[in-house]
């Protein structure tokens, strides 16, 4: 097993209290993504987990054990960064190798995990090779390699891919999904794009200012926000937030269940808007529309993102946003979501959303 518990974790750097009360279970065998804006305070936890940035006070714990007191080398982890950290004068194979070397691993058994591993991130034809022949993809790999075949507890992965192109980015992520599936391993990975965090986790845990603001499955994350900041975080474009016709809780509606219909209907949620912009995406079209009028007064003009397949629709064309009942959301004056159950009347909310514009 290789959970890992954080209890009670504060964080302080000088006087600057970081992190405060911090509780959090991170699954044994999960592939977990740490994912939220810079200074959000993920990596400040990942170097907790390494012992390379010690708590200020509160206790970890991995298969019980509590290890804060436990030096790096003896926690069964191996971390990546981002900037490969291999070494450019040693080839593949005595990158990978140096670690065994320092373990005193017989050079028999070196050279089978060595070939082993090579062969799982397909390094095997460039093992005499030095880094600076190879491509950033291949010294990543290299570096995947270097942390694997210490046969770790939990792998720790600090953006180990911000440096490489979109498309080399895009093949990576399926490679570690895959490596994960094969090693079965704990993956603890940070990173600041949320699409990396959609396709890969087994659990987001989604950060602000030292504090977790949810943590879920990318399918509830997305489609089950806790509050308008997951809400706006995950999706691309951000949820559609405005505030509601009480100038106190707000309305939030994803850009792709967005209706635009030339004539008025019957859907609850409808608003008369204009197309600001419209760009083509291939099979979507992405529109950035305003409404015509607020549905509180003092907002001013509101702008919403569409996501539509119908490229019909032109910029400066006058029409209705609509939006079934089932795809909104409310949240309060605090931001926090508002749920069937938590107040008396859910319904009135429906009711604001089904004002017209003329009425608010």
């Amino acid at each position: 097993m290789s959970e890992i518990v954080f209890k009670d974790i504060c964080k302080s750097f000088g006087d600057v209290k970081v992190i405060e009360n911090l509780n959090l279970t991170l699954k044994d065998g999960e592939f977990t993504v740490l994912v939220g804006a810079s200074g959000c305070e993920k990596t400040t936890l990942l170097r907790m987990i390494a012992g390379i940035g010690p708590a200020t006070s509160g206790q970890i714990f991995m298969d019980g054990e509590e290890i804060s007191d436990i030096p790096p080398g003896k926690r069964g982890i191996a971390m990546v960064f981002q900037n490969y950290a291999i070494y450019p004068t040693m080839s593949v194979r005595g990158n990978i190798e140096f670690g065994l070397k320092n373990k005193k691993i017989p050079k028999e058994e070196r050279r089978r995990l060595i070939e082993e591993v090579a062969d799982t991130v397909g390094l095997t034809p460039y093992l005499d090779r030095k880094p600076g022949a190879l491509s950033g993809g291949q010294r990543q790999r290299v570096a995947l390699a270097r942390a694997m075949v210490k046969n770790p507890k939990v792998f720790l992965m600090d953006e180990p891919l911000s440096n490489l192109d979109a498309k080399l980015r895009g093949s990576m992520r399926s490679e570690l999904i895959e490596m994960h599936n094969r090693l079965k391993t704990s993956f603890v990975y940070v990173t600041h794009d949320q699409a990396e965090a959609m396709s890969m986790a087994d659990t987001i845990i989604l950060m602000d200012a030292g504090k977790i603001m949810q943590q879920a499955s990318p399918e509830v994350i997305y489609g089950d926000p806790d509050n308008i900041f997951t809400a706006q975080f995950i999706g691309t474009p951000p949820m559609n937030i405005c505030k509601m016709s009480d100038g106190e809780n707000y309305i939030g509606y994803r850009p792709e269940k967005v209706i635009l219909s030339r004539l008025e209907n019957e859907f609850l949620y409808r608003r008369k808007a204009r197309i600001l912009t419209r760009e083509m995406l291939g099979s979507e079209t992405l529109y950035k529309v305003q409404m015509t009028k607020a549905d509180y007064k003092e907002e001013g003009a509101v702008m919403i993102w569409v996501k539509s397949a119908d490229s019909s629709f032109k910029q400066g064309e006058e029409l209705y946003i609509c939006v079934d009942a089932k795809d909104m959301y409310f949240f309060n004056r605090d931001k926090n979501r508002i749920r069937r159950g938590d107040v008396p009347d859910f319904d009135l909310y429906y009711r604001m959303a089904g004002r017209k514009q003329d009425e608010g």
